[in-house]
C-alpha cells in the first residue's frame, strides 16, 4: 500500500517513520524539497494547488493524507475523484475558518469563548462593544502559532489592532481567563471504531507549544473532553486523528480550535503511549483495527524552537528521547522535540527541567 502525505514536514516524516514497520510506502508532495519528509521517503515538488503535481501523486500512491491545515481543499476535491483522501475533506473545509470551526461547536453543543465576525472598522467596534474588553482579534484563516493575533485590552488599541490585521476576514473572541490549557488527541476508523488518548496540558508561550504533560488525571475533564470530540467525528463521519485543544476555566472545557490531523500535543505518544497518534492515524485511514492509546507511565514533551539542545548532554538522560527533524535552526521555528517518560509525575518533573536546563534561557521558559 502507498501513502500520499501532502506536506513534507515533521508531521509528515513521523507518519512515515510509524508506517514503514506496517509495511506502508510513502510519497510526499510539498514546495520544497528539502522538508523533513525527504529524510524518509521521496517528494513530489510543487504547489498544493499545481494540478499537474497533484497528478503526479495520485498517480503513484492508492490513497492520499495531509499534515497540515492550509491545504486548499478545492485542489484535493479534485484529487478526490481519482484517490481517497482522508481525514474527511470537509473537517479540513471547516477548520481553515475560525468562523466555521466556531459555529460548528455551538451547533454540537461545544461550549466556546462568545466570538463575533468581523469584516470592516465598524465591525469590530460593535464586536468589542458586544463582548466587551479585553478580547482578541485573530484572522479567520492562516493563522497559527500566535499568528494573525492582536489582544485587544483598551479601547484605544481597537483602530491599531484593525489597521495590522483588517483587510481579511476577520474573528473576535472574547479572551478566557484560562487556568490552564489542554488538549484531547483521538481517532476514528473507516470502520467506525474510535480511540481516545488520555487529555494532556499544554503549556505555550508567544503562541508556541513549549511542553506537553500527559496524562492529565482529571476524570471528569476526561469524559467532557470525549464526548466533544465524539460529537466531531460522528458529525464529519471522521477517518484518522483528530485534536481539540481547550481552555480550562473552574473546570469546565472551552474549546478553542480543532485539527484534523496528527497533532503537536500528541508527540509524546511515540515513547509515551502503546500505539502512537501517528501509527494510529494510518490505522484509522486504511480501516485497519486500531491501537491501544494506553499511557506508558508519565510523559513530557518538549518543542525545540530555534536552536536544539546538546545531543550529547540531552541522551545522557535518563528515559529522555530525542527527535531531530534536519531542520535549519531560525528564531522561532520548530526543529525537533524531546520526548521525558518516567514511572512518575514527580520524576517526570525532575528530568523535564533538567531537559529544559539545556535550552537556551529564553527557549526554556515555560
Amino acid at each position: 500500500m502507498k501513502i500520499g502525505i501532502i506536506g513534507a514536514g515533521q508531521l509528515g516524516r513521523m507518519l512515515a517513520l510509524a508506517g514503514y514497520p506496517l509495511a506502508l510506502q510513502f510519497r510526499f508532495l510539498d514546495s520544497s524539497a528539502d522538508s523533513p519528509g525527504g529524510q524518509v521517503g521521496p517528494i513530489i515538488t510543487g504547489a498544493f494547488d499545481d494540478p499537474t503535481s497533484l497528478a503526479r501523486l495520485a498517480e503513484s500512491v492508492d490513497l492520499v493524507t495531509y499534515e497540515f491545515e492550509n491545504v486548499p481543499v478545492a485542489a484535493l476535491r479534485r484529487l478526490a475523484e481519482s484517490r481517497p483522501c482522508r481525514p474527511p475533506l470537509e473537517a479540513l473545509r471547516v477548520s481553515q475558518d475560525r468562523l466555521y470551526e466556531k459555529e460548528l461547536f455551538t451547533e454540537l453543543g461545544i461550549p466556546t469563548p462568545p466570538f463575533r465576525p468581523v469584516d470592516s472598522l465598524l465591525d469590530l467596534k460593535e464586536a468589542v462593544a458586544a463582548l466587551g474588553l479585553p478580547c482578541v482579534l485573530k484572522t479567520r484563516r492562516l493563522g497559527y502559532d500566535g499568528k494573525g493575533q492582536c489582544y485587544l485590552r483598551r479601547a484605544s488599541e481597537v483602530e491599531s489592532a484593525w489597521a495590522a490585521l483588517g483587510g481579511v476576514p476577520l474573528i473576535l473572541e472574547g479572551f478566557v481567563a484560562f487556568d490552564r490549557e489542554v488538549s484531547i488527541v483521538g481517532a476514528r476508523s473507516t470502520r467506525g471504531e474510535v480511540c481516545t488518548y488520555p487529555v494532556v496540558d499544554n503549556t505555550h508561550r508567544e503562541g508556541i507549544l513549549r511542553v506537553t504533560r500527559a496524562p492529565h488525571r482529571s476524570a471528569a475533564l476526561q469524559r467532557s473532553a470525549e464526548r466533544y470530540l465524539q460529537r466531531l467525528l460522528e458529525h464529519f463521519d471522521y477517518a484518522g486523528v483528530l485534536t481539540i485543544e481547550f481552555f480550562v476555566r473552574r473546570g469546565r472545557l472551552i474549546a478553542n480550535e480543532m485539527a484534523p490531523r496528527v497533532h503537536n500535543s500528541g508527540h509524546w505518544t511515540i515513547e509515551g503511549a502503546a500505539t502512537s497518534q501517528f501509527e494510529n492515524h494510518l490505522r484509522a485511514i486504511l480501516g485497519l483495527p486500531l491501537g491501544s492509546t494506553r499511557a506508558v507511565g508519565h510523559s513530557a514533551m518538549v518543542n525545540f524552537i530555534g536552536t536544539m539542545p546538546p545531543r550529547e548532554r540531552l541522551l545522557a538522560l535518563p528515559g529522555v528521547h530525542l527527535h531531530d527533524y534536519g531542520k535549519a535552526p531560525r528564531p522561532g521555528r520548530k526543529i525537533g522535540h524531546g520526548t521525558v517518560v518516567a514511572g512518575s509525575a514527580t520524576e517526570r518533573e525532575r528530568l523535564l527541567r533538567r531537559v529544559l536546563a539545556l535550552l537556551p534561557r529564553e527557549s526554556g521558559k515555560v
